[in-house]
């Protein structure tokens, strides 16, 4: 199915921050694939925050072009609200200007988005899609590697921080099945700092690198391949 290889792994990123310069240097180091969702109109200082002490800087434009090369670019909306607290217009607006400004900044197509804090309802589905989104990633998990029908409402396999990581990989590594099997990872860079656990996600890739049956992609050329 990927390169006449049915097990597909691919990596889910939010935010666009200063971490995920570690986090891009982890995943080409072990040859990985990911799609880190931007929001363009708050790349700047005045988009950054703290959590538990950790500072989070969002990442200029600049600086993206430069960090994420080699992986794939996705809608998180222009400034990251809840879209459904919002009327259409202010929906389209938040998908499509993002959507716009991202393939001006990156020179290419976009596809893909997740949506802001994981909320979504039929309304903001619909819009999406008129903004020519074609898969959008929750925050809920689905952890039985199936490809999945509806790439609106897309569930990766779990969170980073979920407590059967290591179980679900190995039973991922260990599926020589014939039907397709995704694995998809999640998460926010900060966290790894937050929780002091950057070994987690190193491991995790090294774990899961090298091997001869598996694709390693974006979230696009693994949900969108025909």
């Amino acid at each position: 199915m990927w390169d006449g290889k049915n097990k597909a792994l691919t990596f889910s990123y939010d935010d666009g921050i200063s971490q995920d310069k570690r986090l891009v240097e982890i995943f080409n180091k072990y040859g990985m694939k990911c799609t880190f969702n931007l929001n363009s109109g708050i790349m700047s200082e005045n988009g950054s925050f703290i959590i538990k002490d950790v500072p989070v800087r969002r990442l200029t434009a600049d600086e993206c072009k430069e960090i994420y090369t080699g992986h794939e670019i996705a809608v998180h909306t222009l400034t990251h609200p809840s879209l459904t607290e919002l009327e259409d217009n202010e929906i389209r607006i938040e998908i499509m200007q993002d959507k716009e400004s991202l393939e001006i900044i990156f020179g290419t197509e976009i596809f893909g988005m997740a949506y802001p804090y994981g909320t979504f309802n039929d309304k903001v589905i619909r819009i999406a899609e008129e903004c020519g989104i074609k898969y959008s990633r929750t925050v809920f998990d689905a952890p039985d590697f199936a490809p999945q029908k509806n790439l609106m409402v897309y569930r990766a396999t779990c969170h980073h921080k979920n407590d059967k990581l290591w179980e679900l990989l190995d039973s991922f590594l260990s599926y020589k099945g014939n039907d397709p099997a995704i694995f998809c990872l999640w998460g926010h860079s900060y966290e790894f700092d937050v929780d002091d656990n950057w070994e987690r996600i190193e491991e995790f890739c090294r774990r899961a690198s090298g091997h001869d049956d598996i694709f390693y992609g974006t979230n696009s050329e693994v949900l969108l391949s025909k």
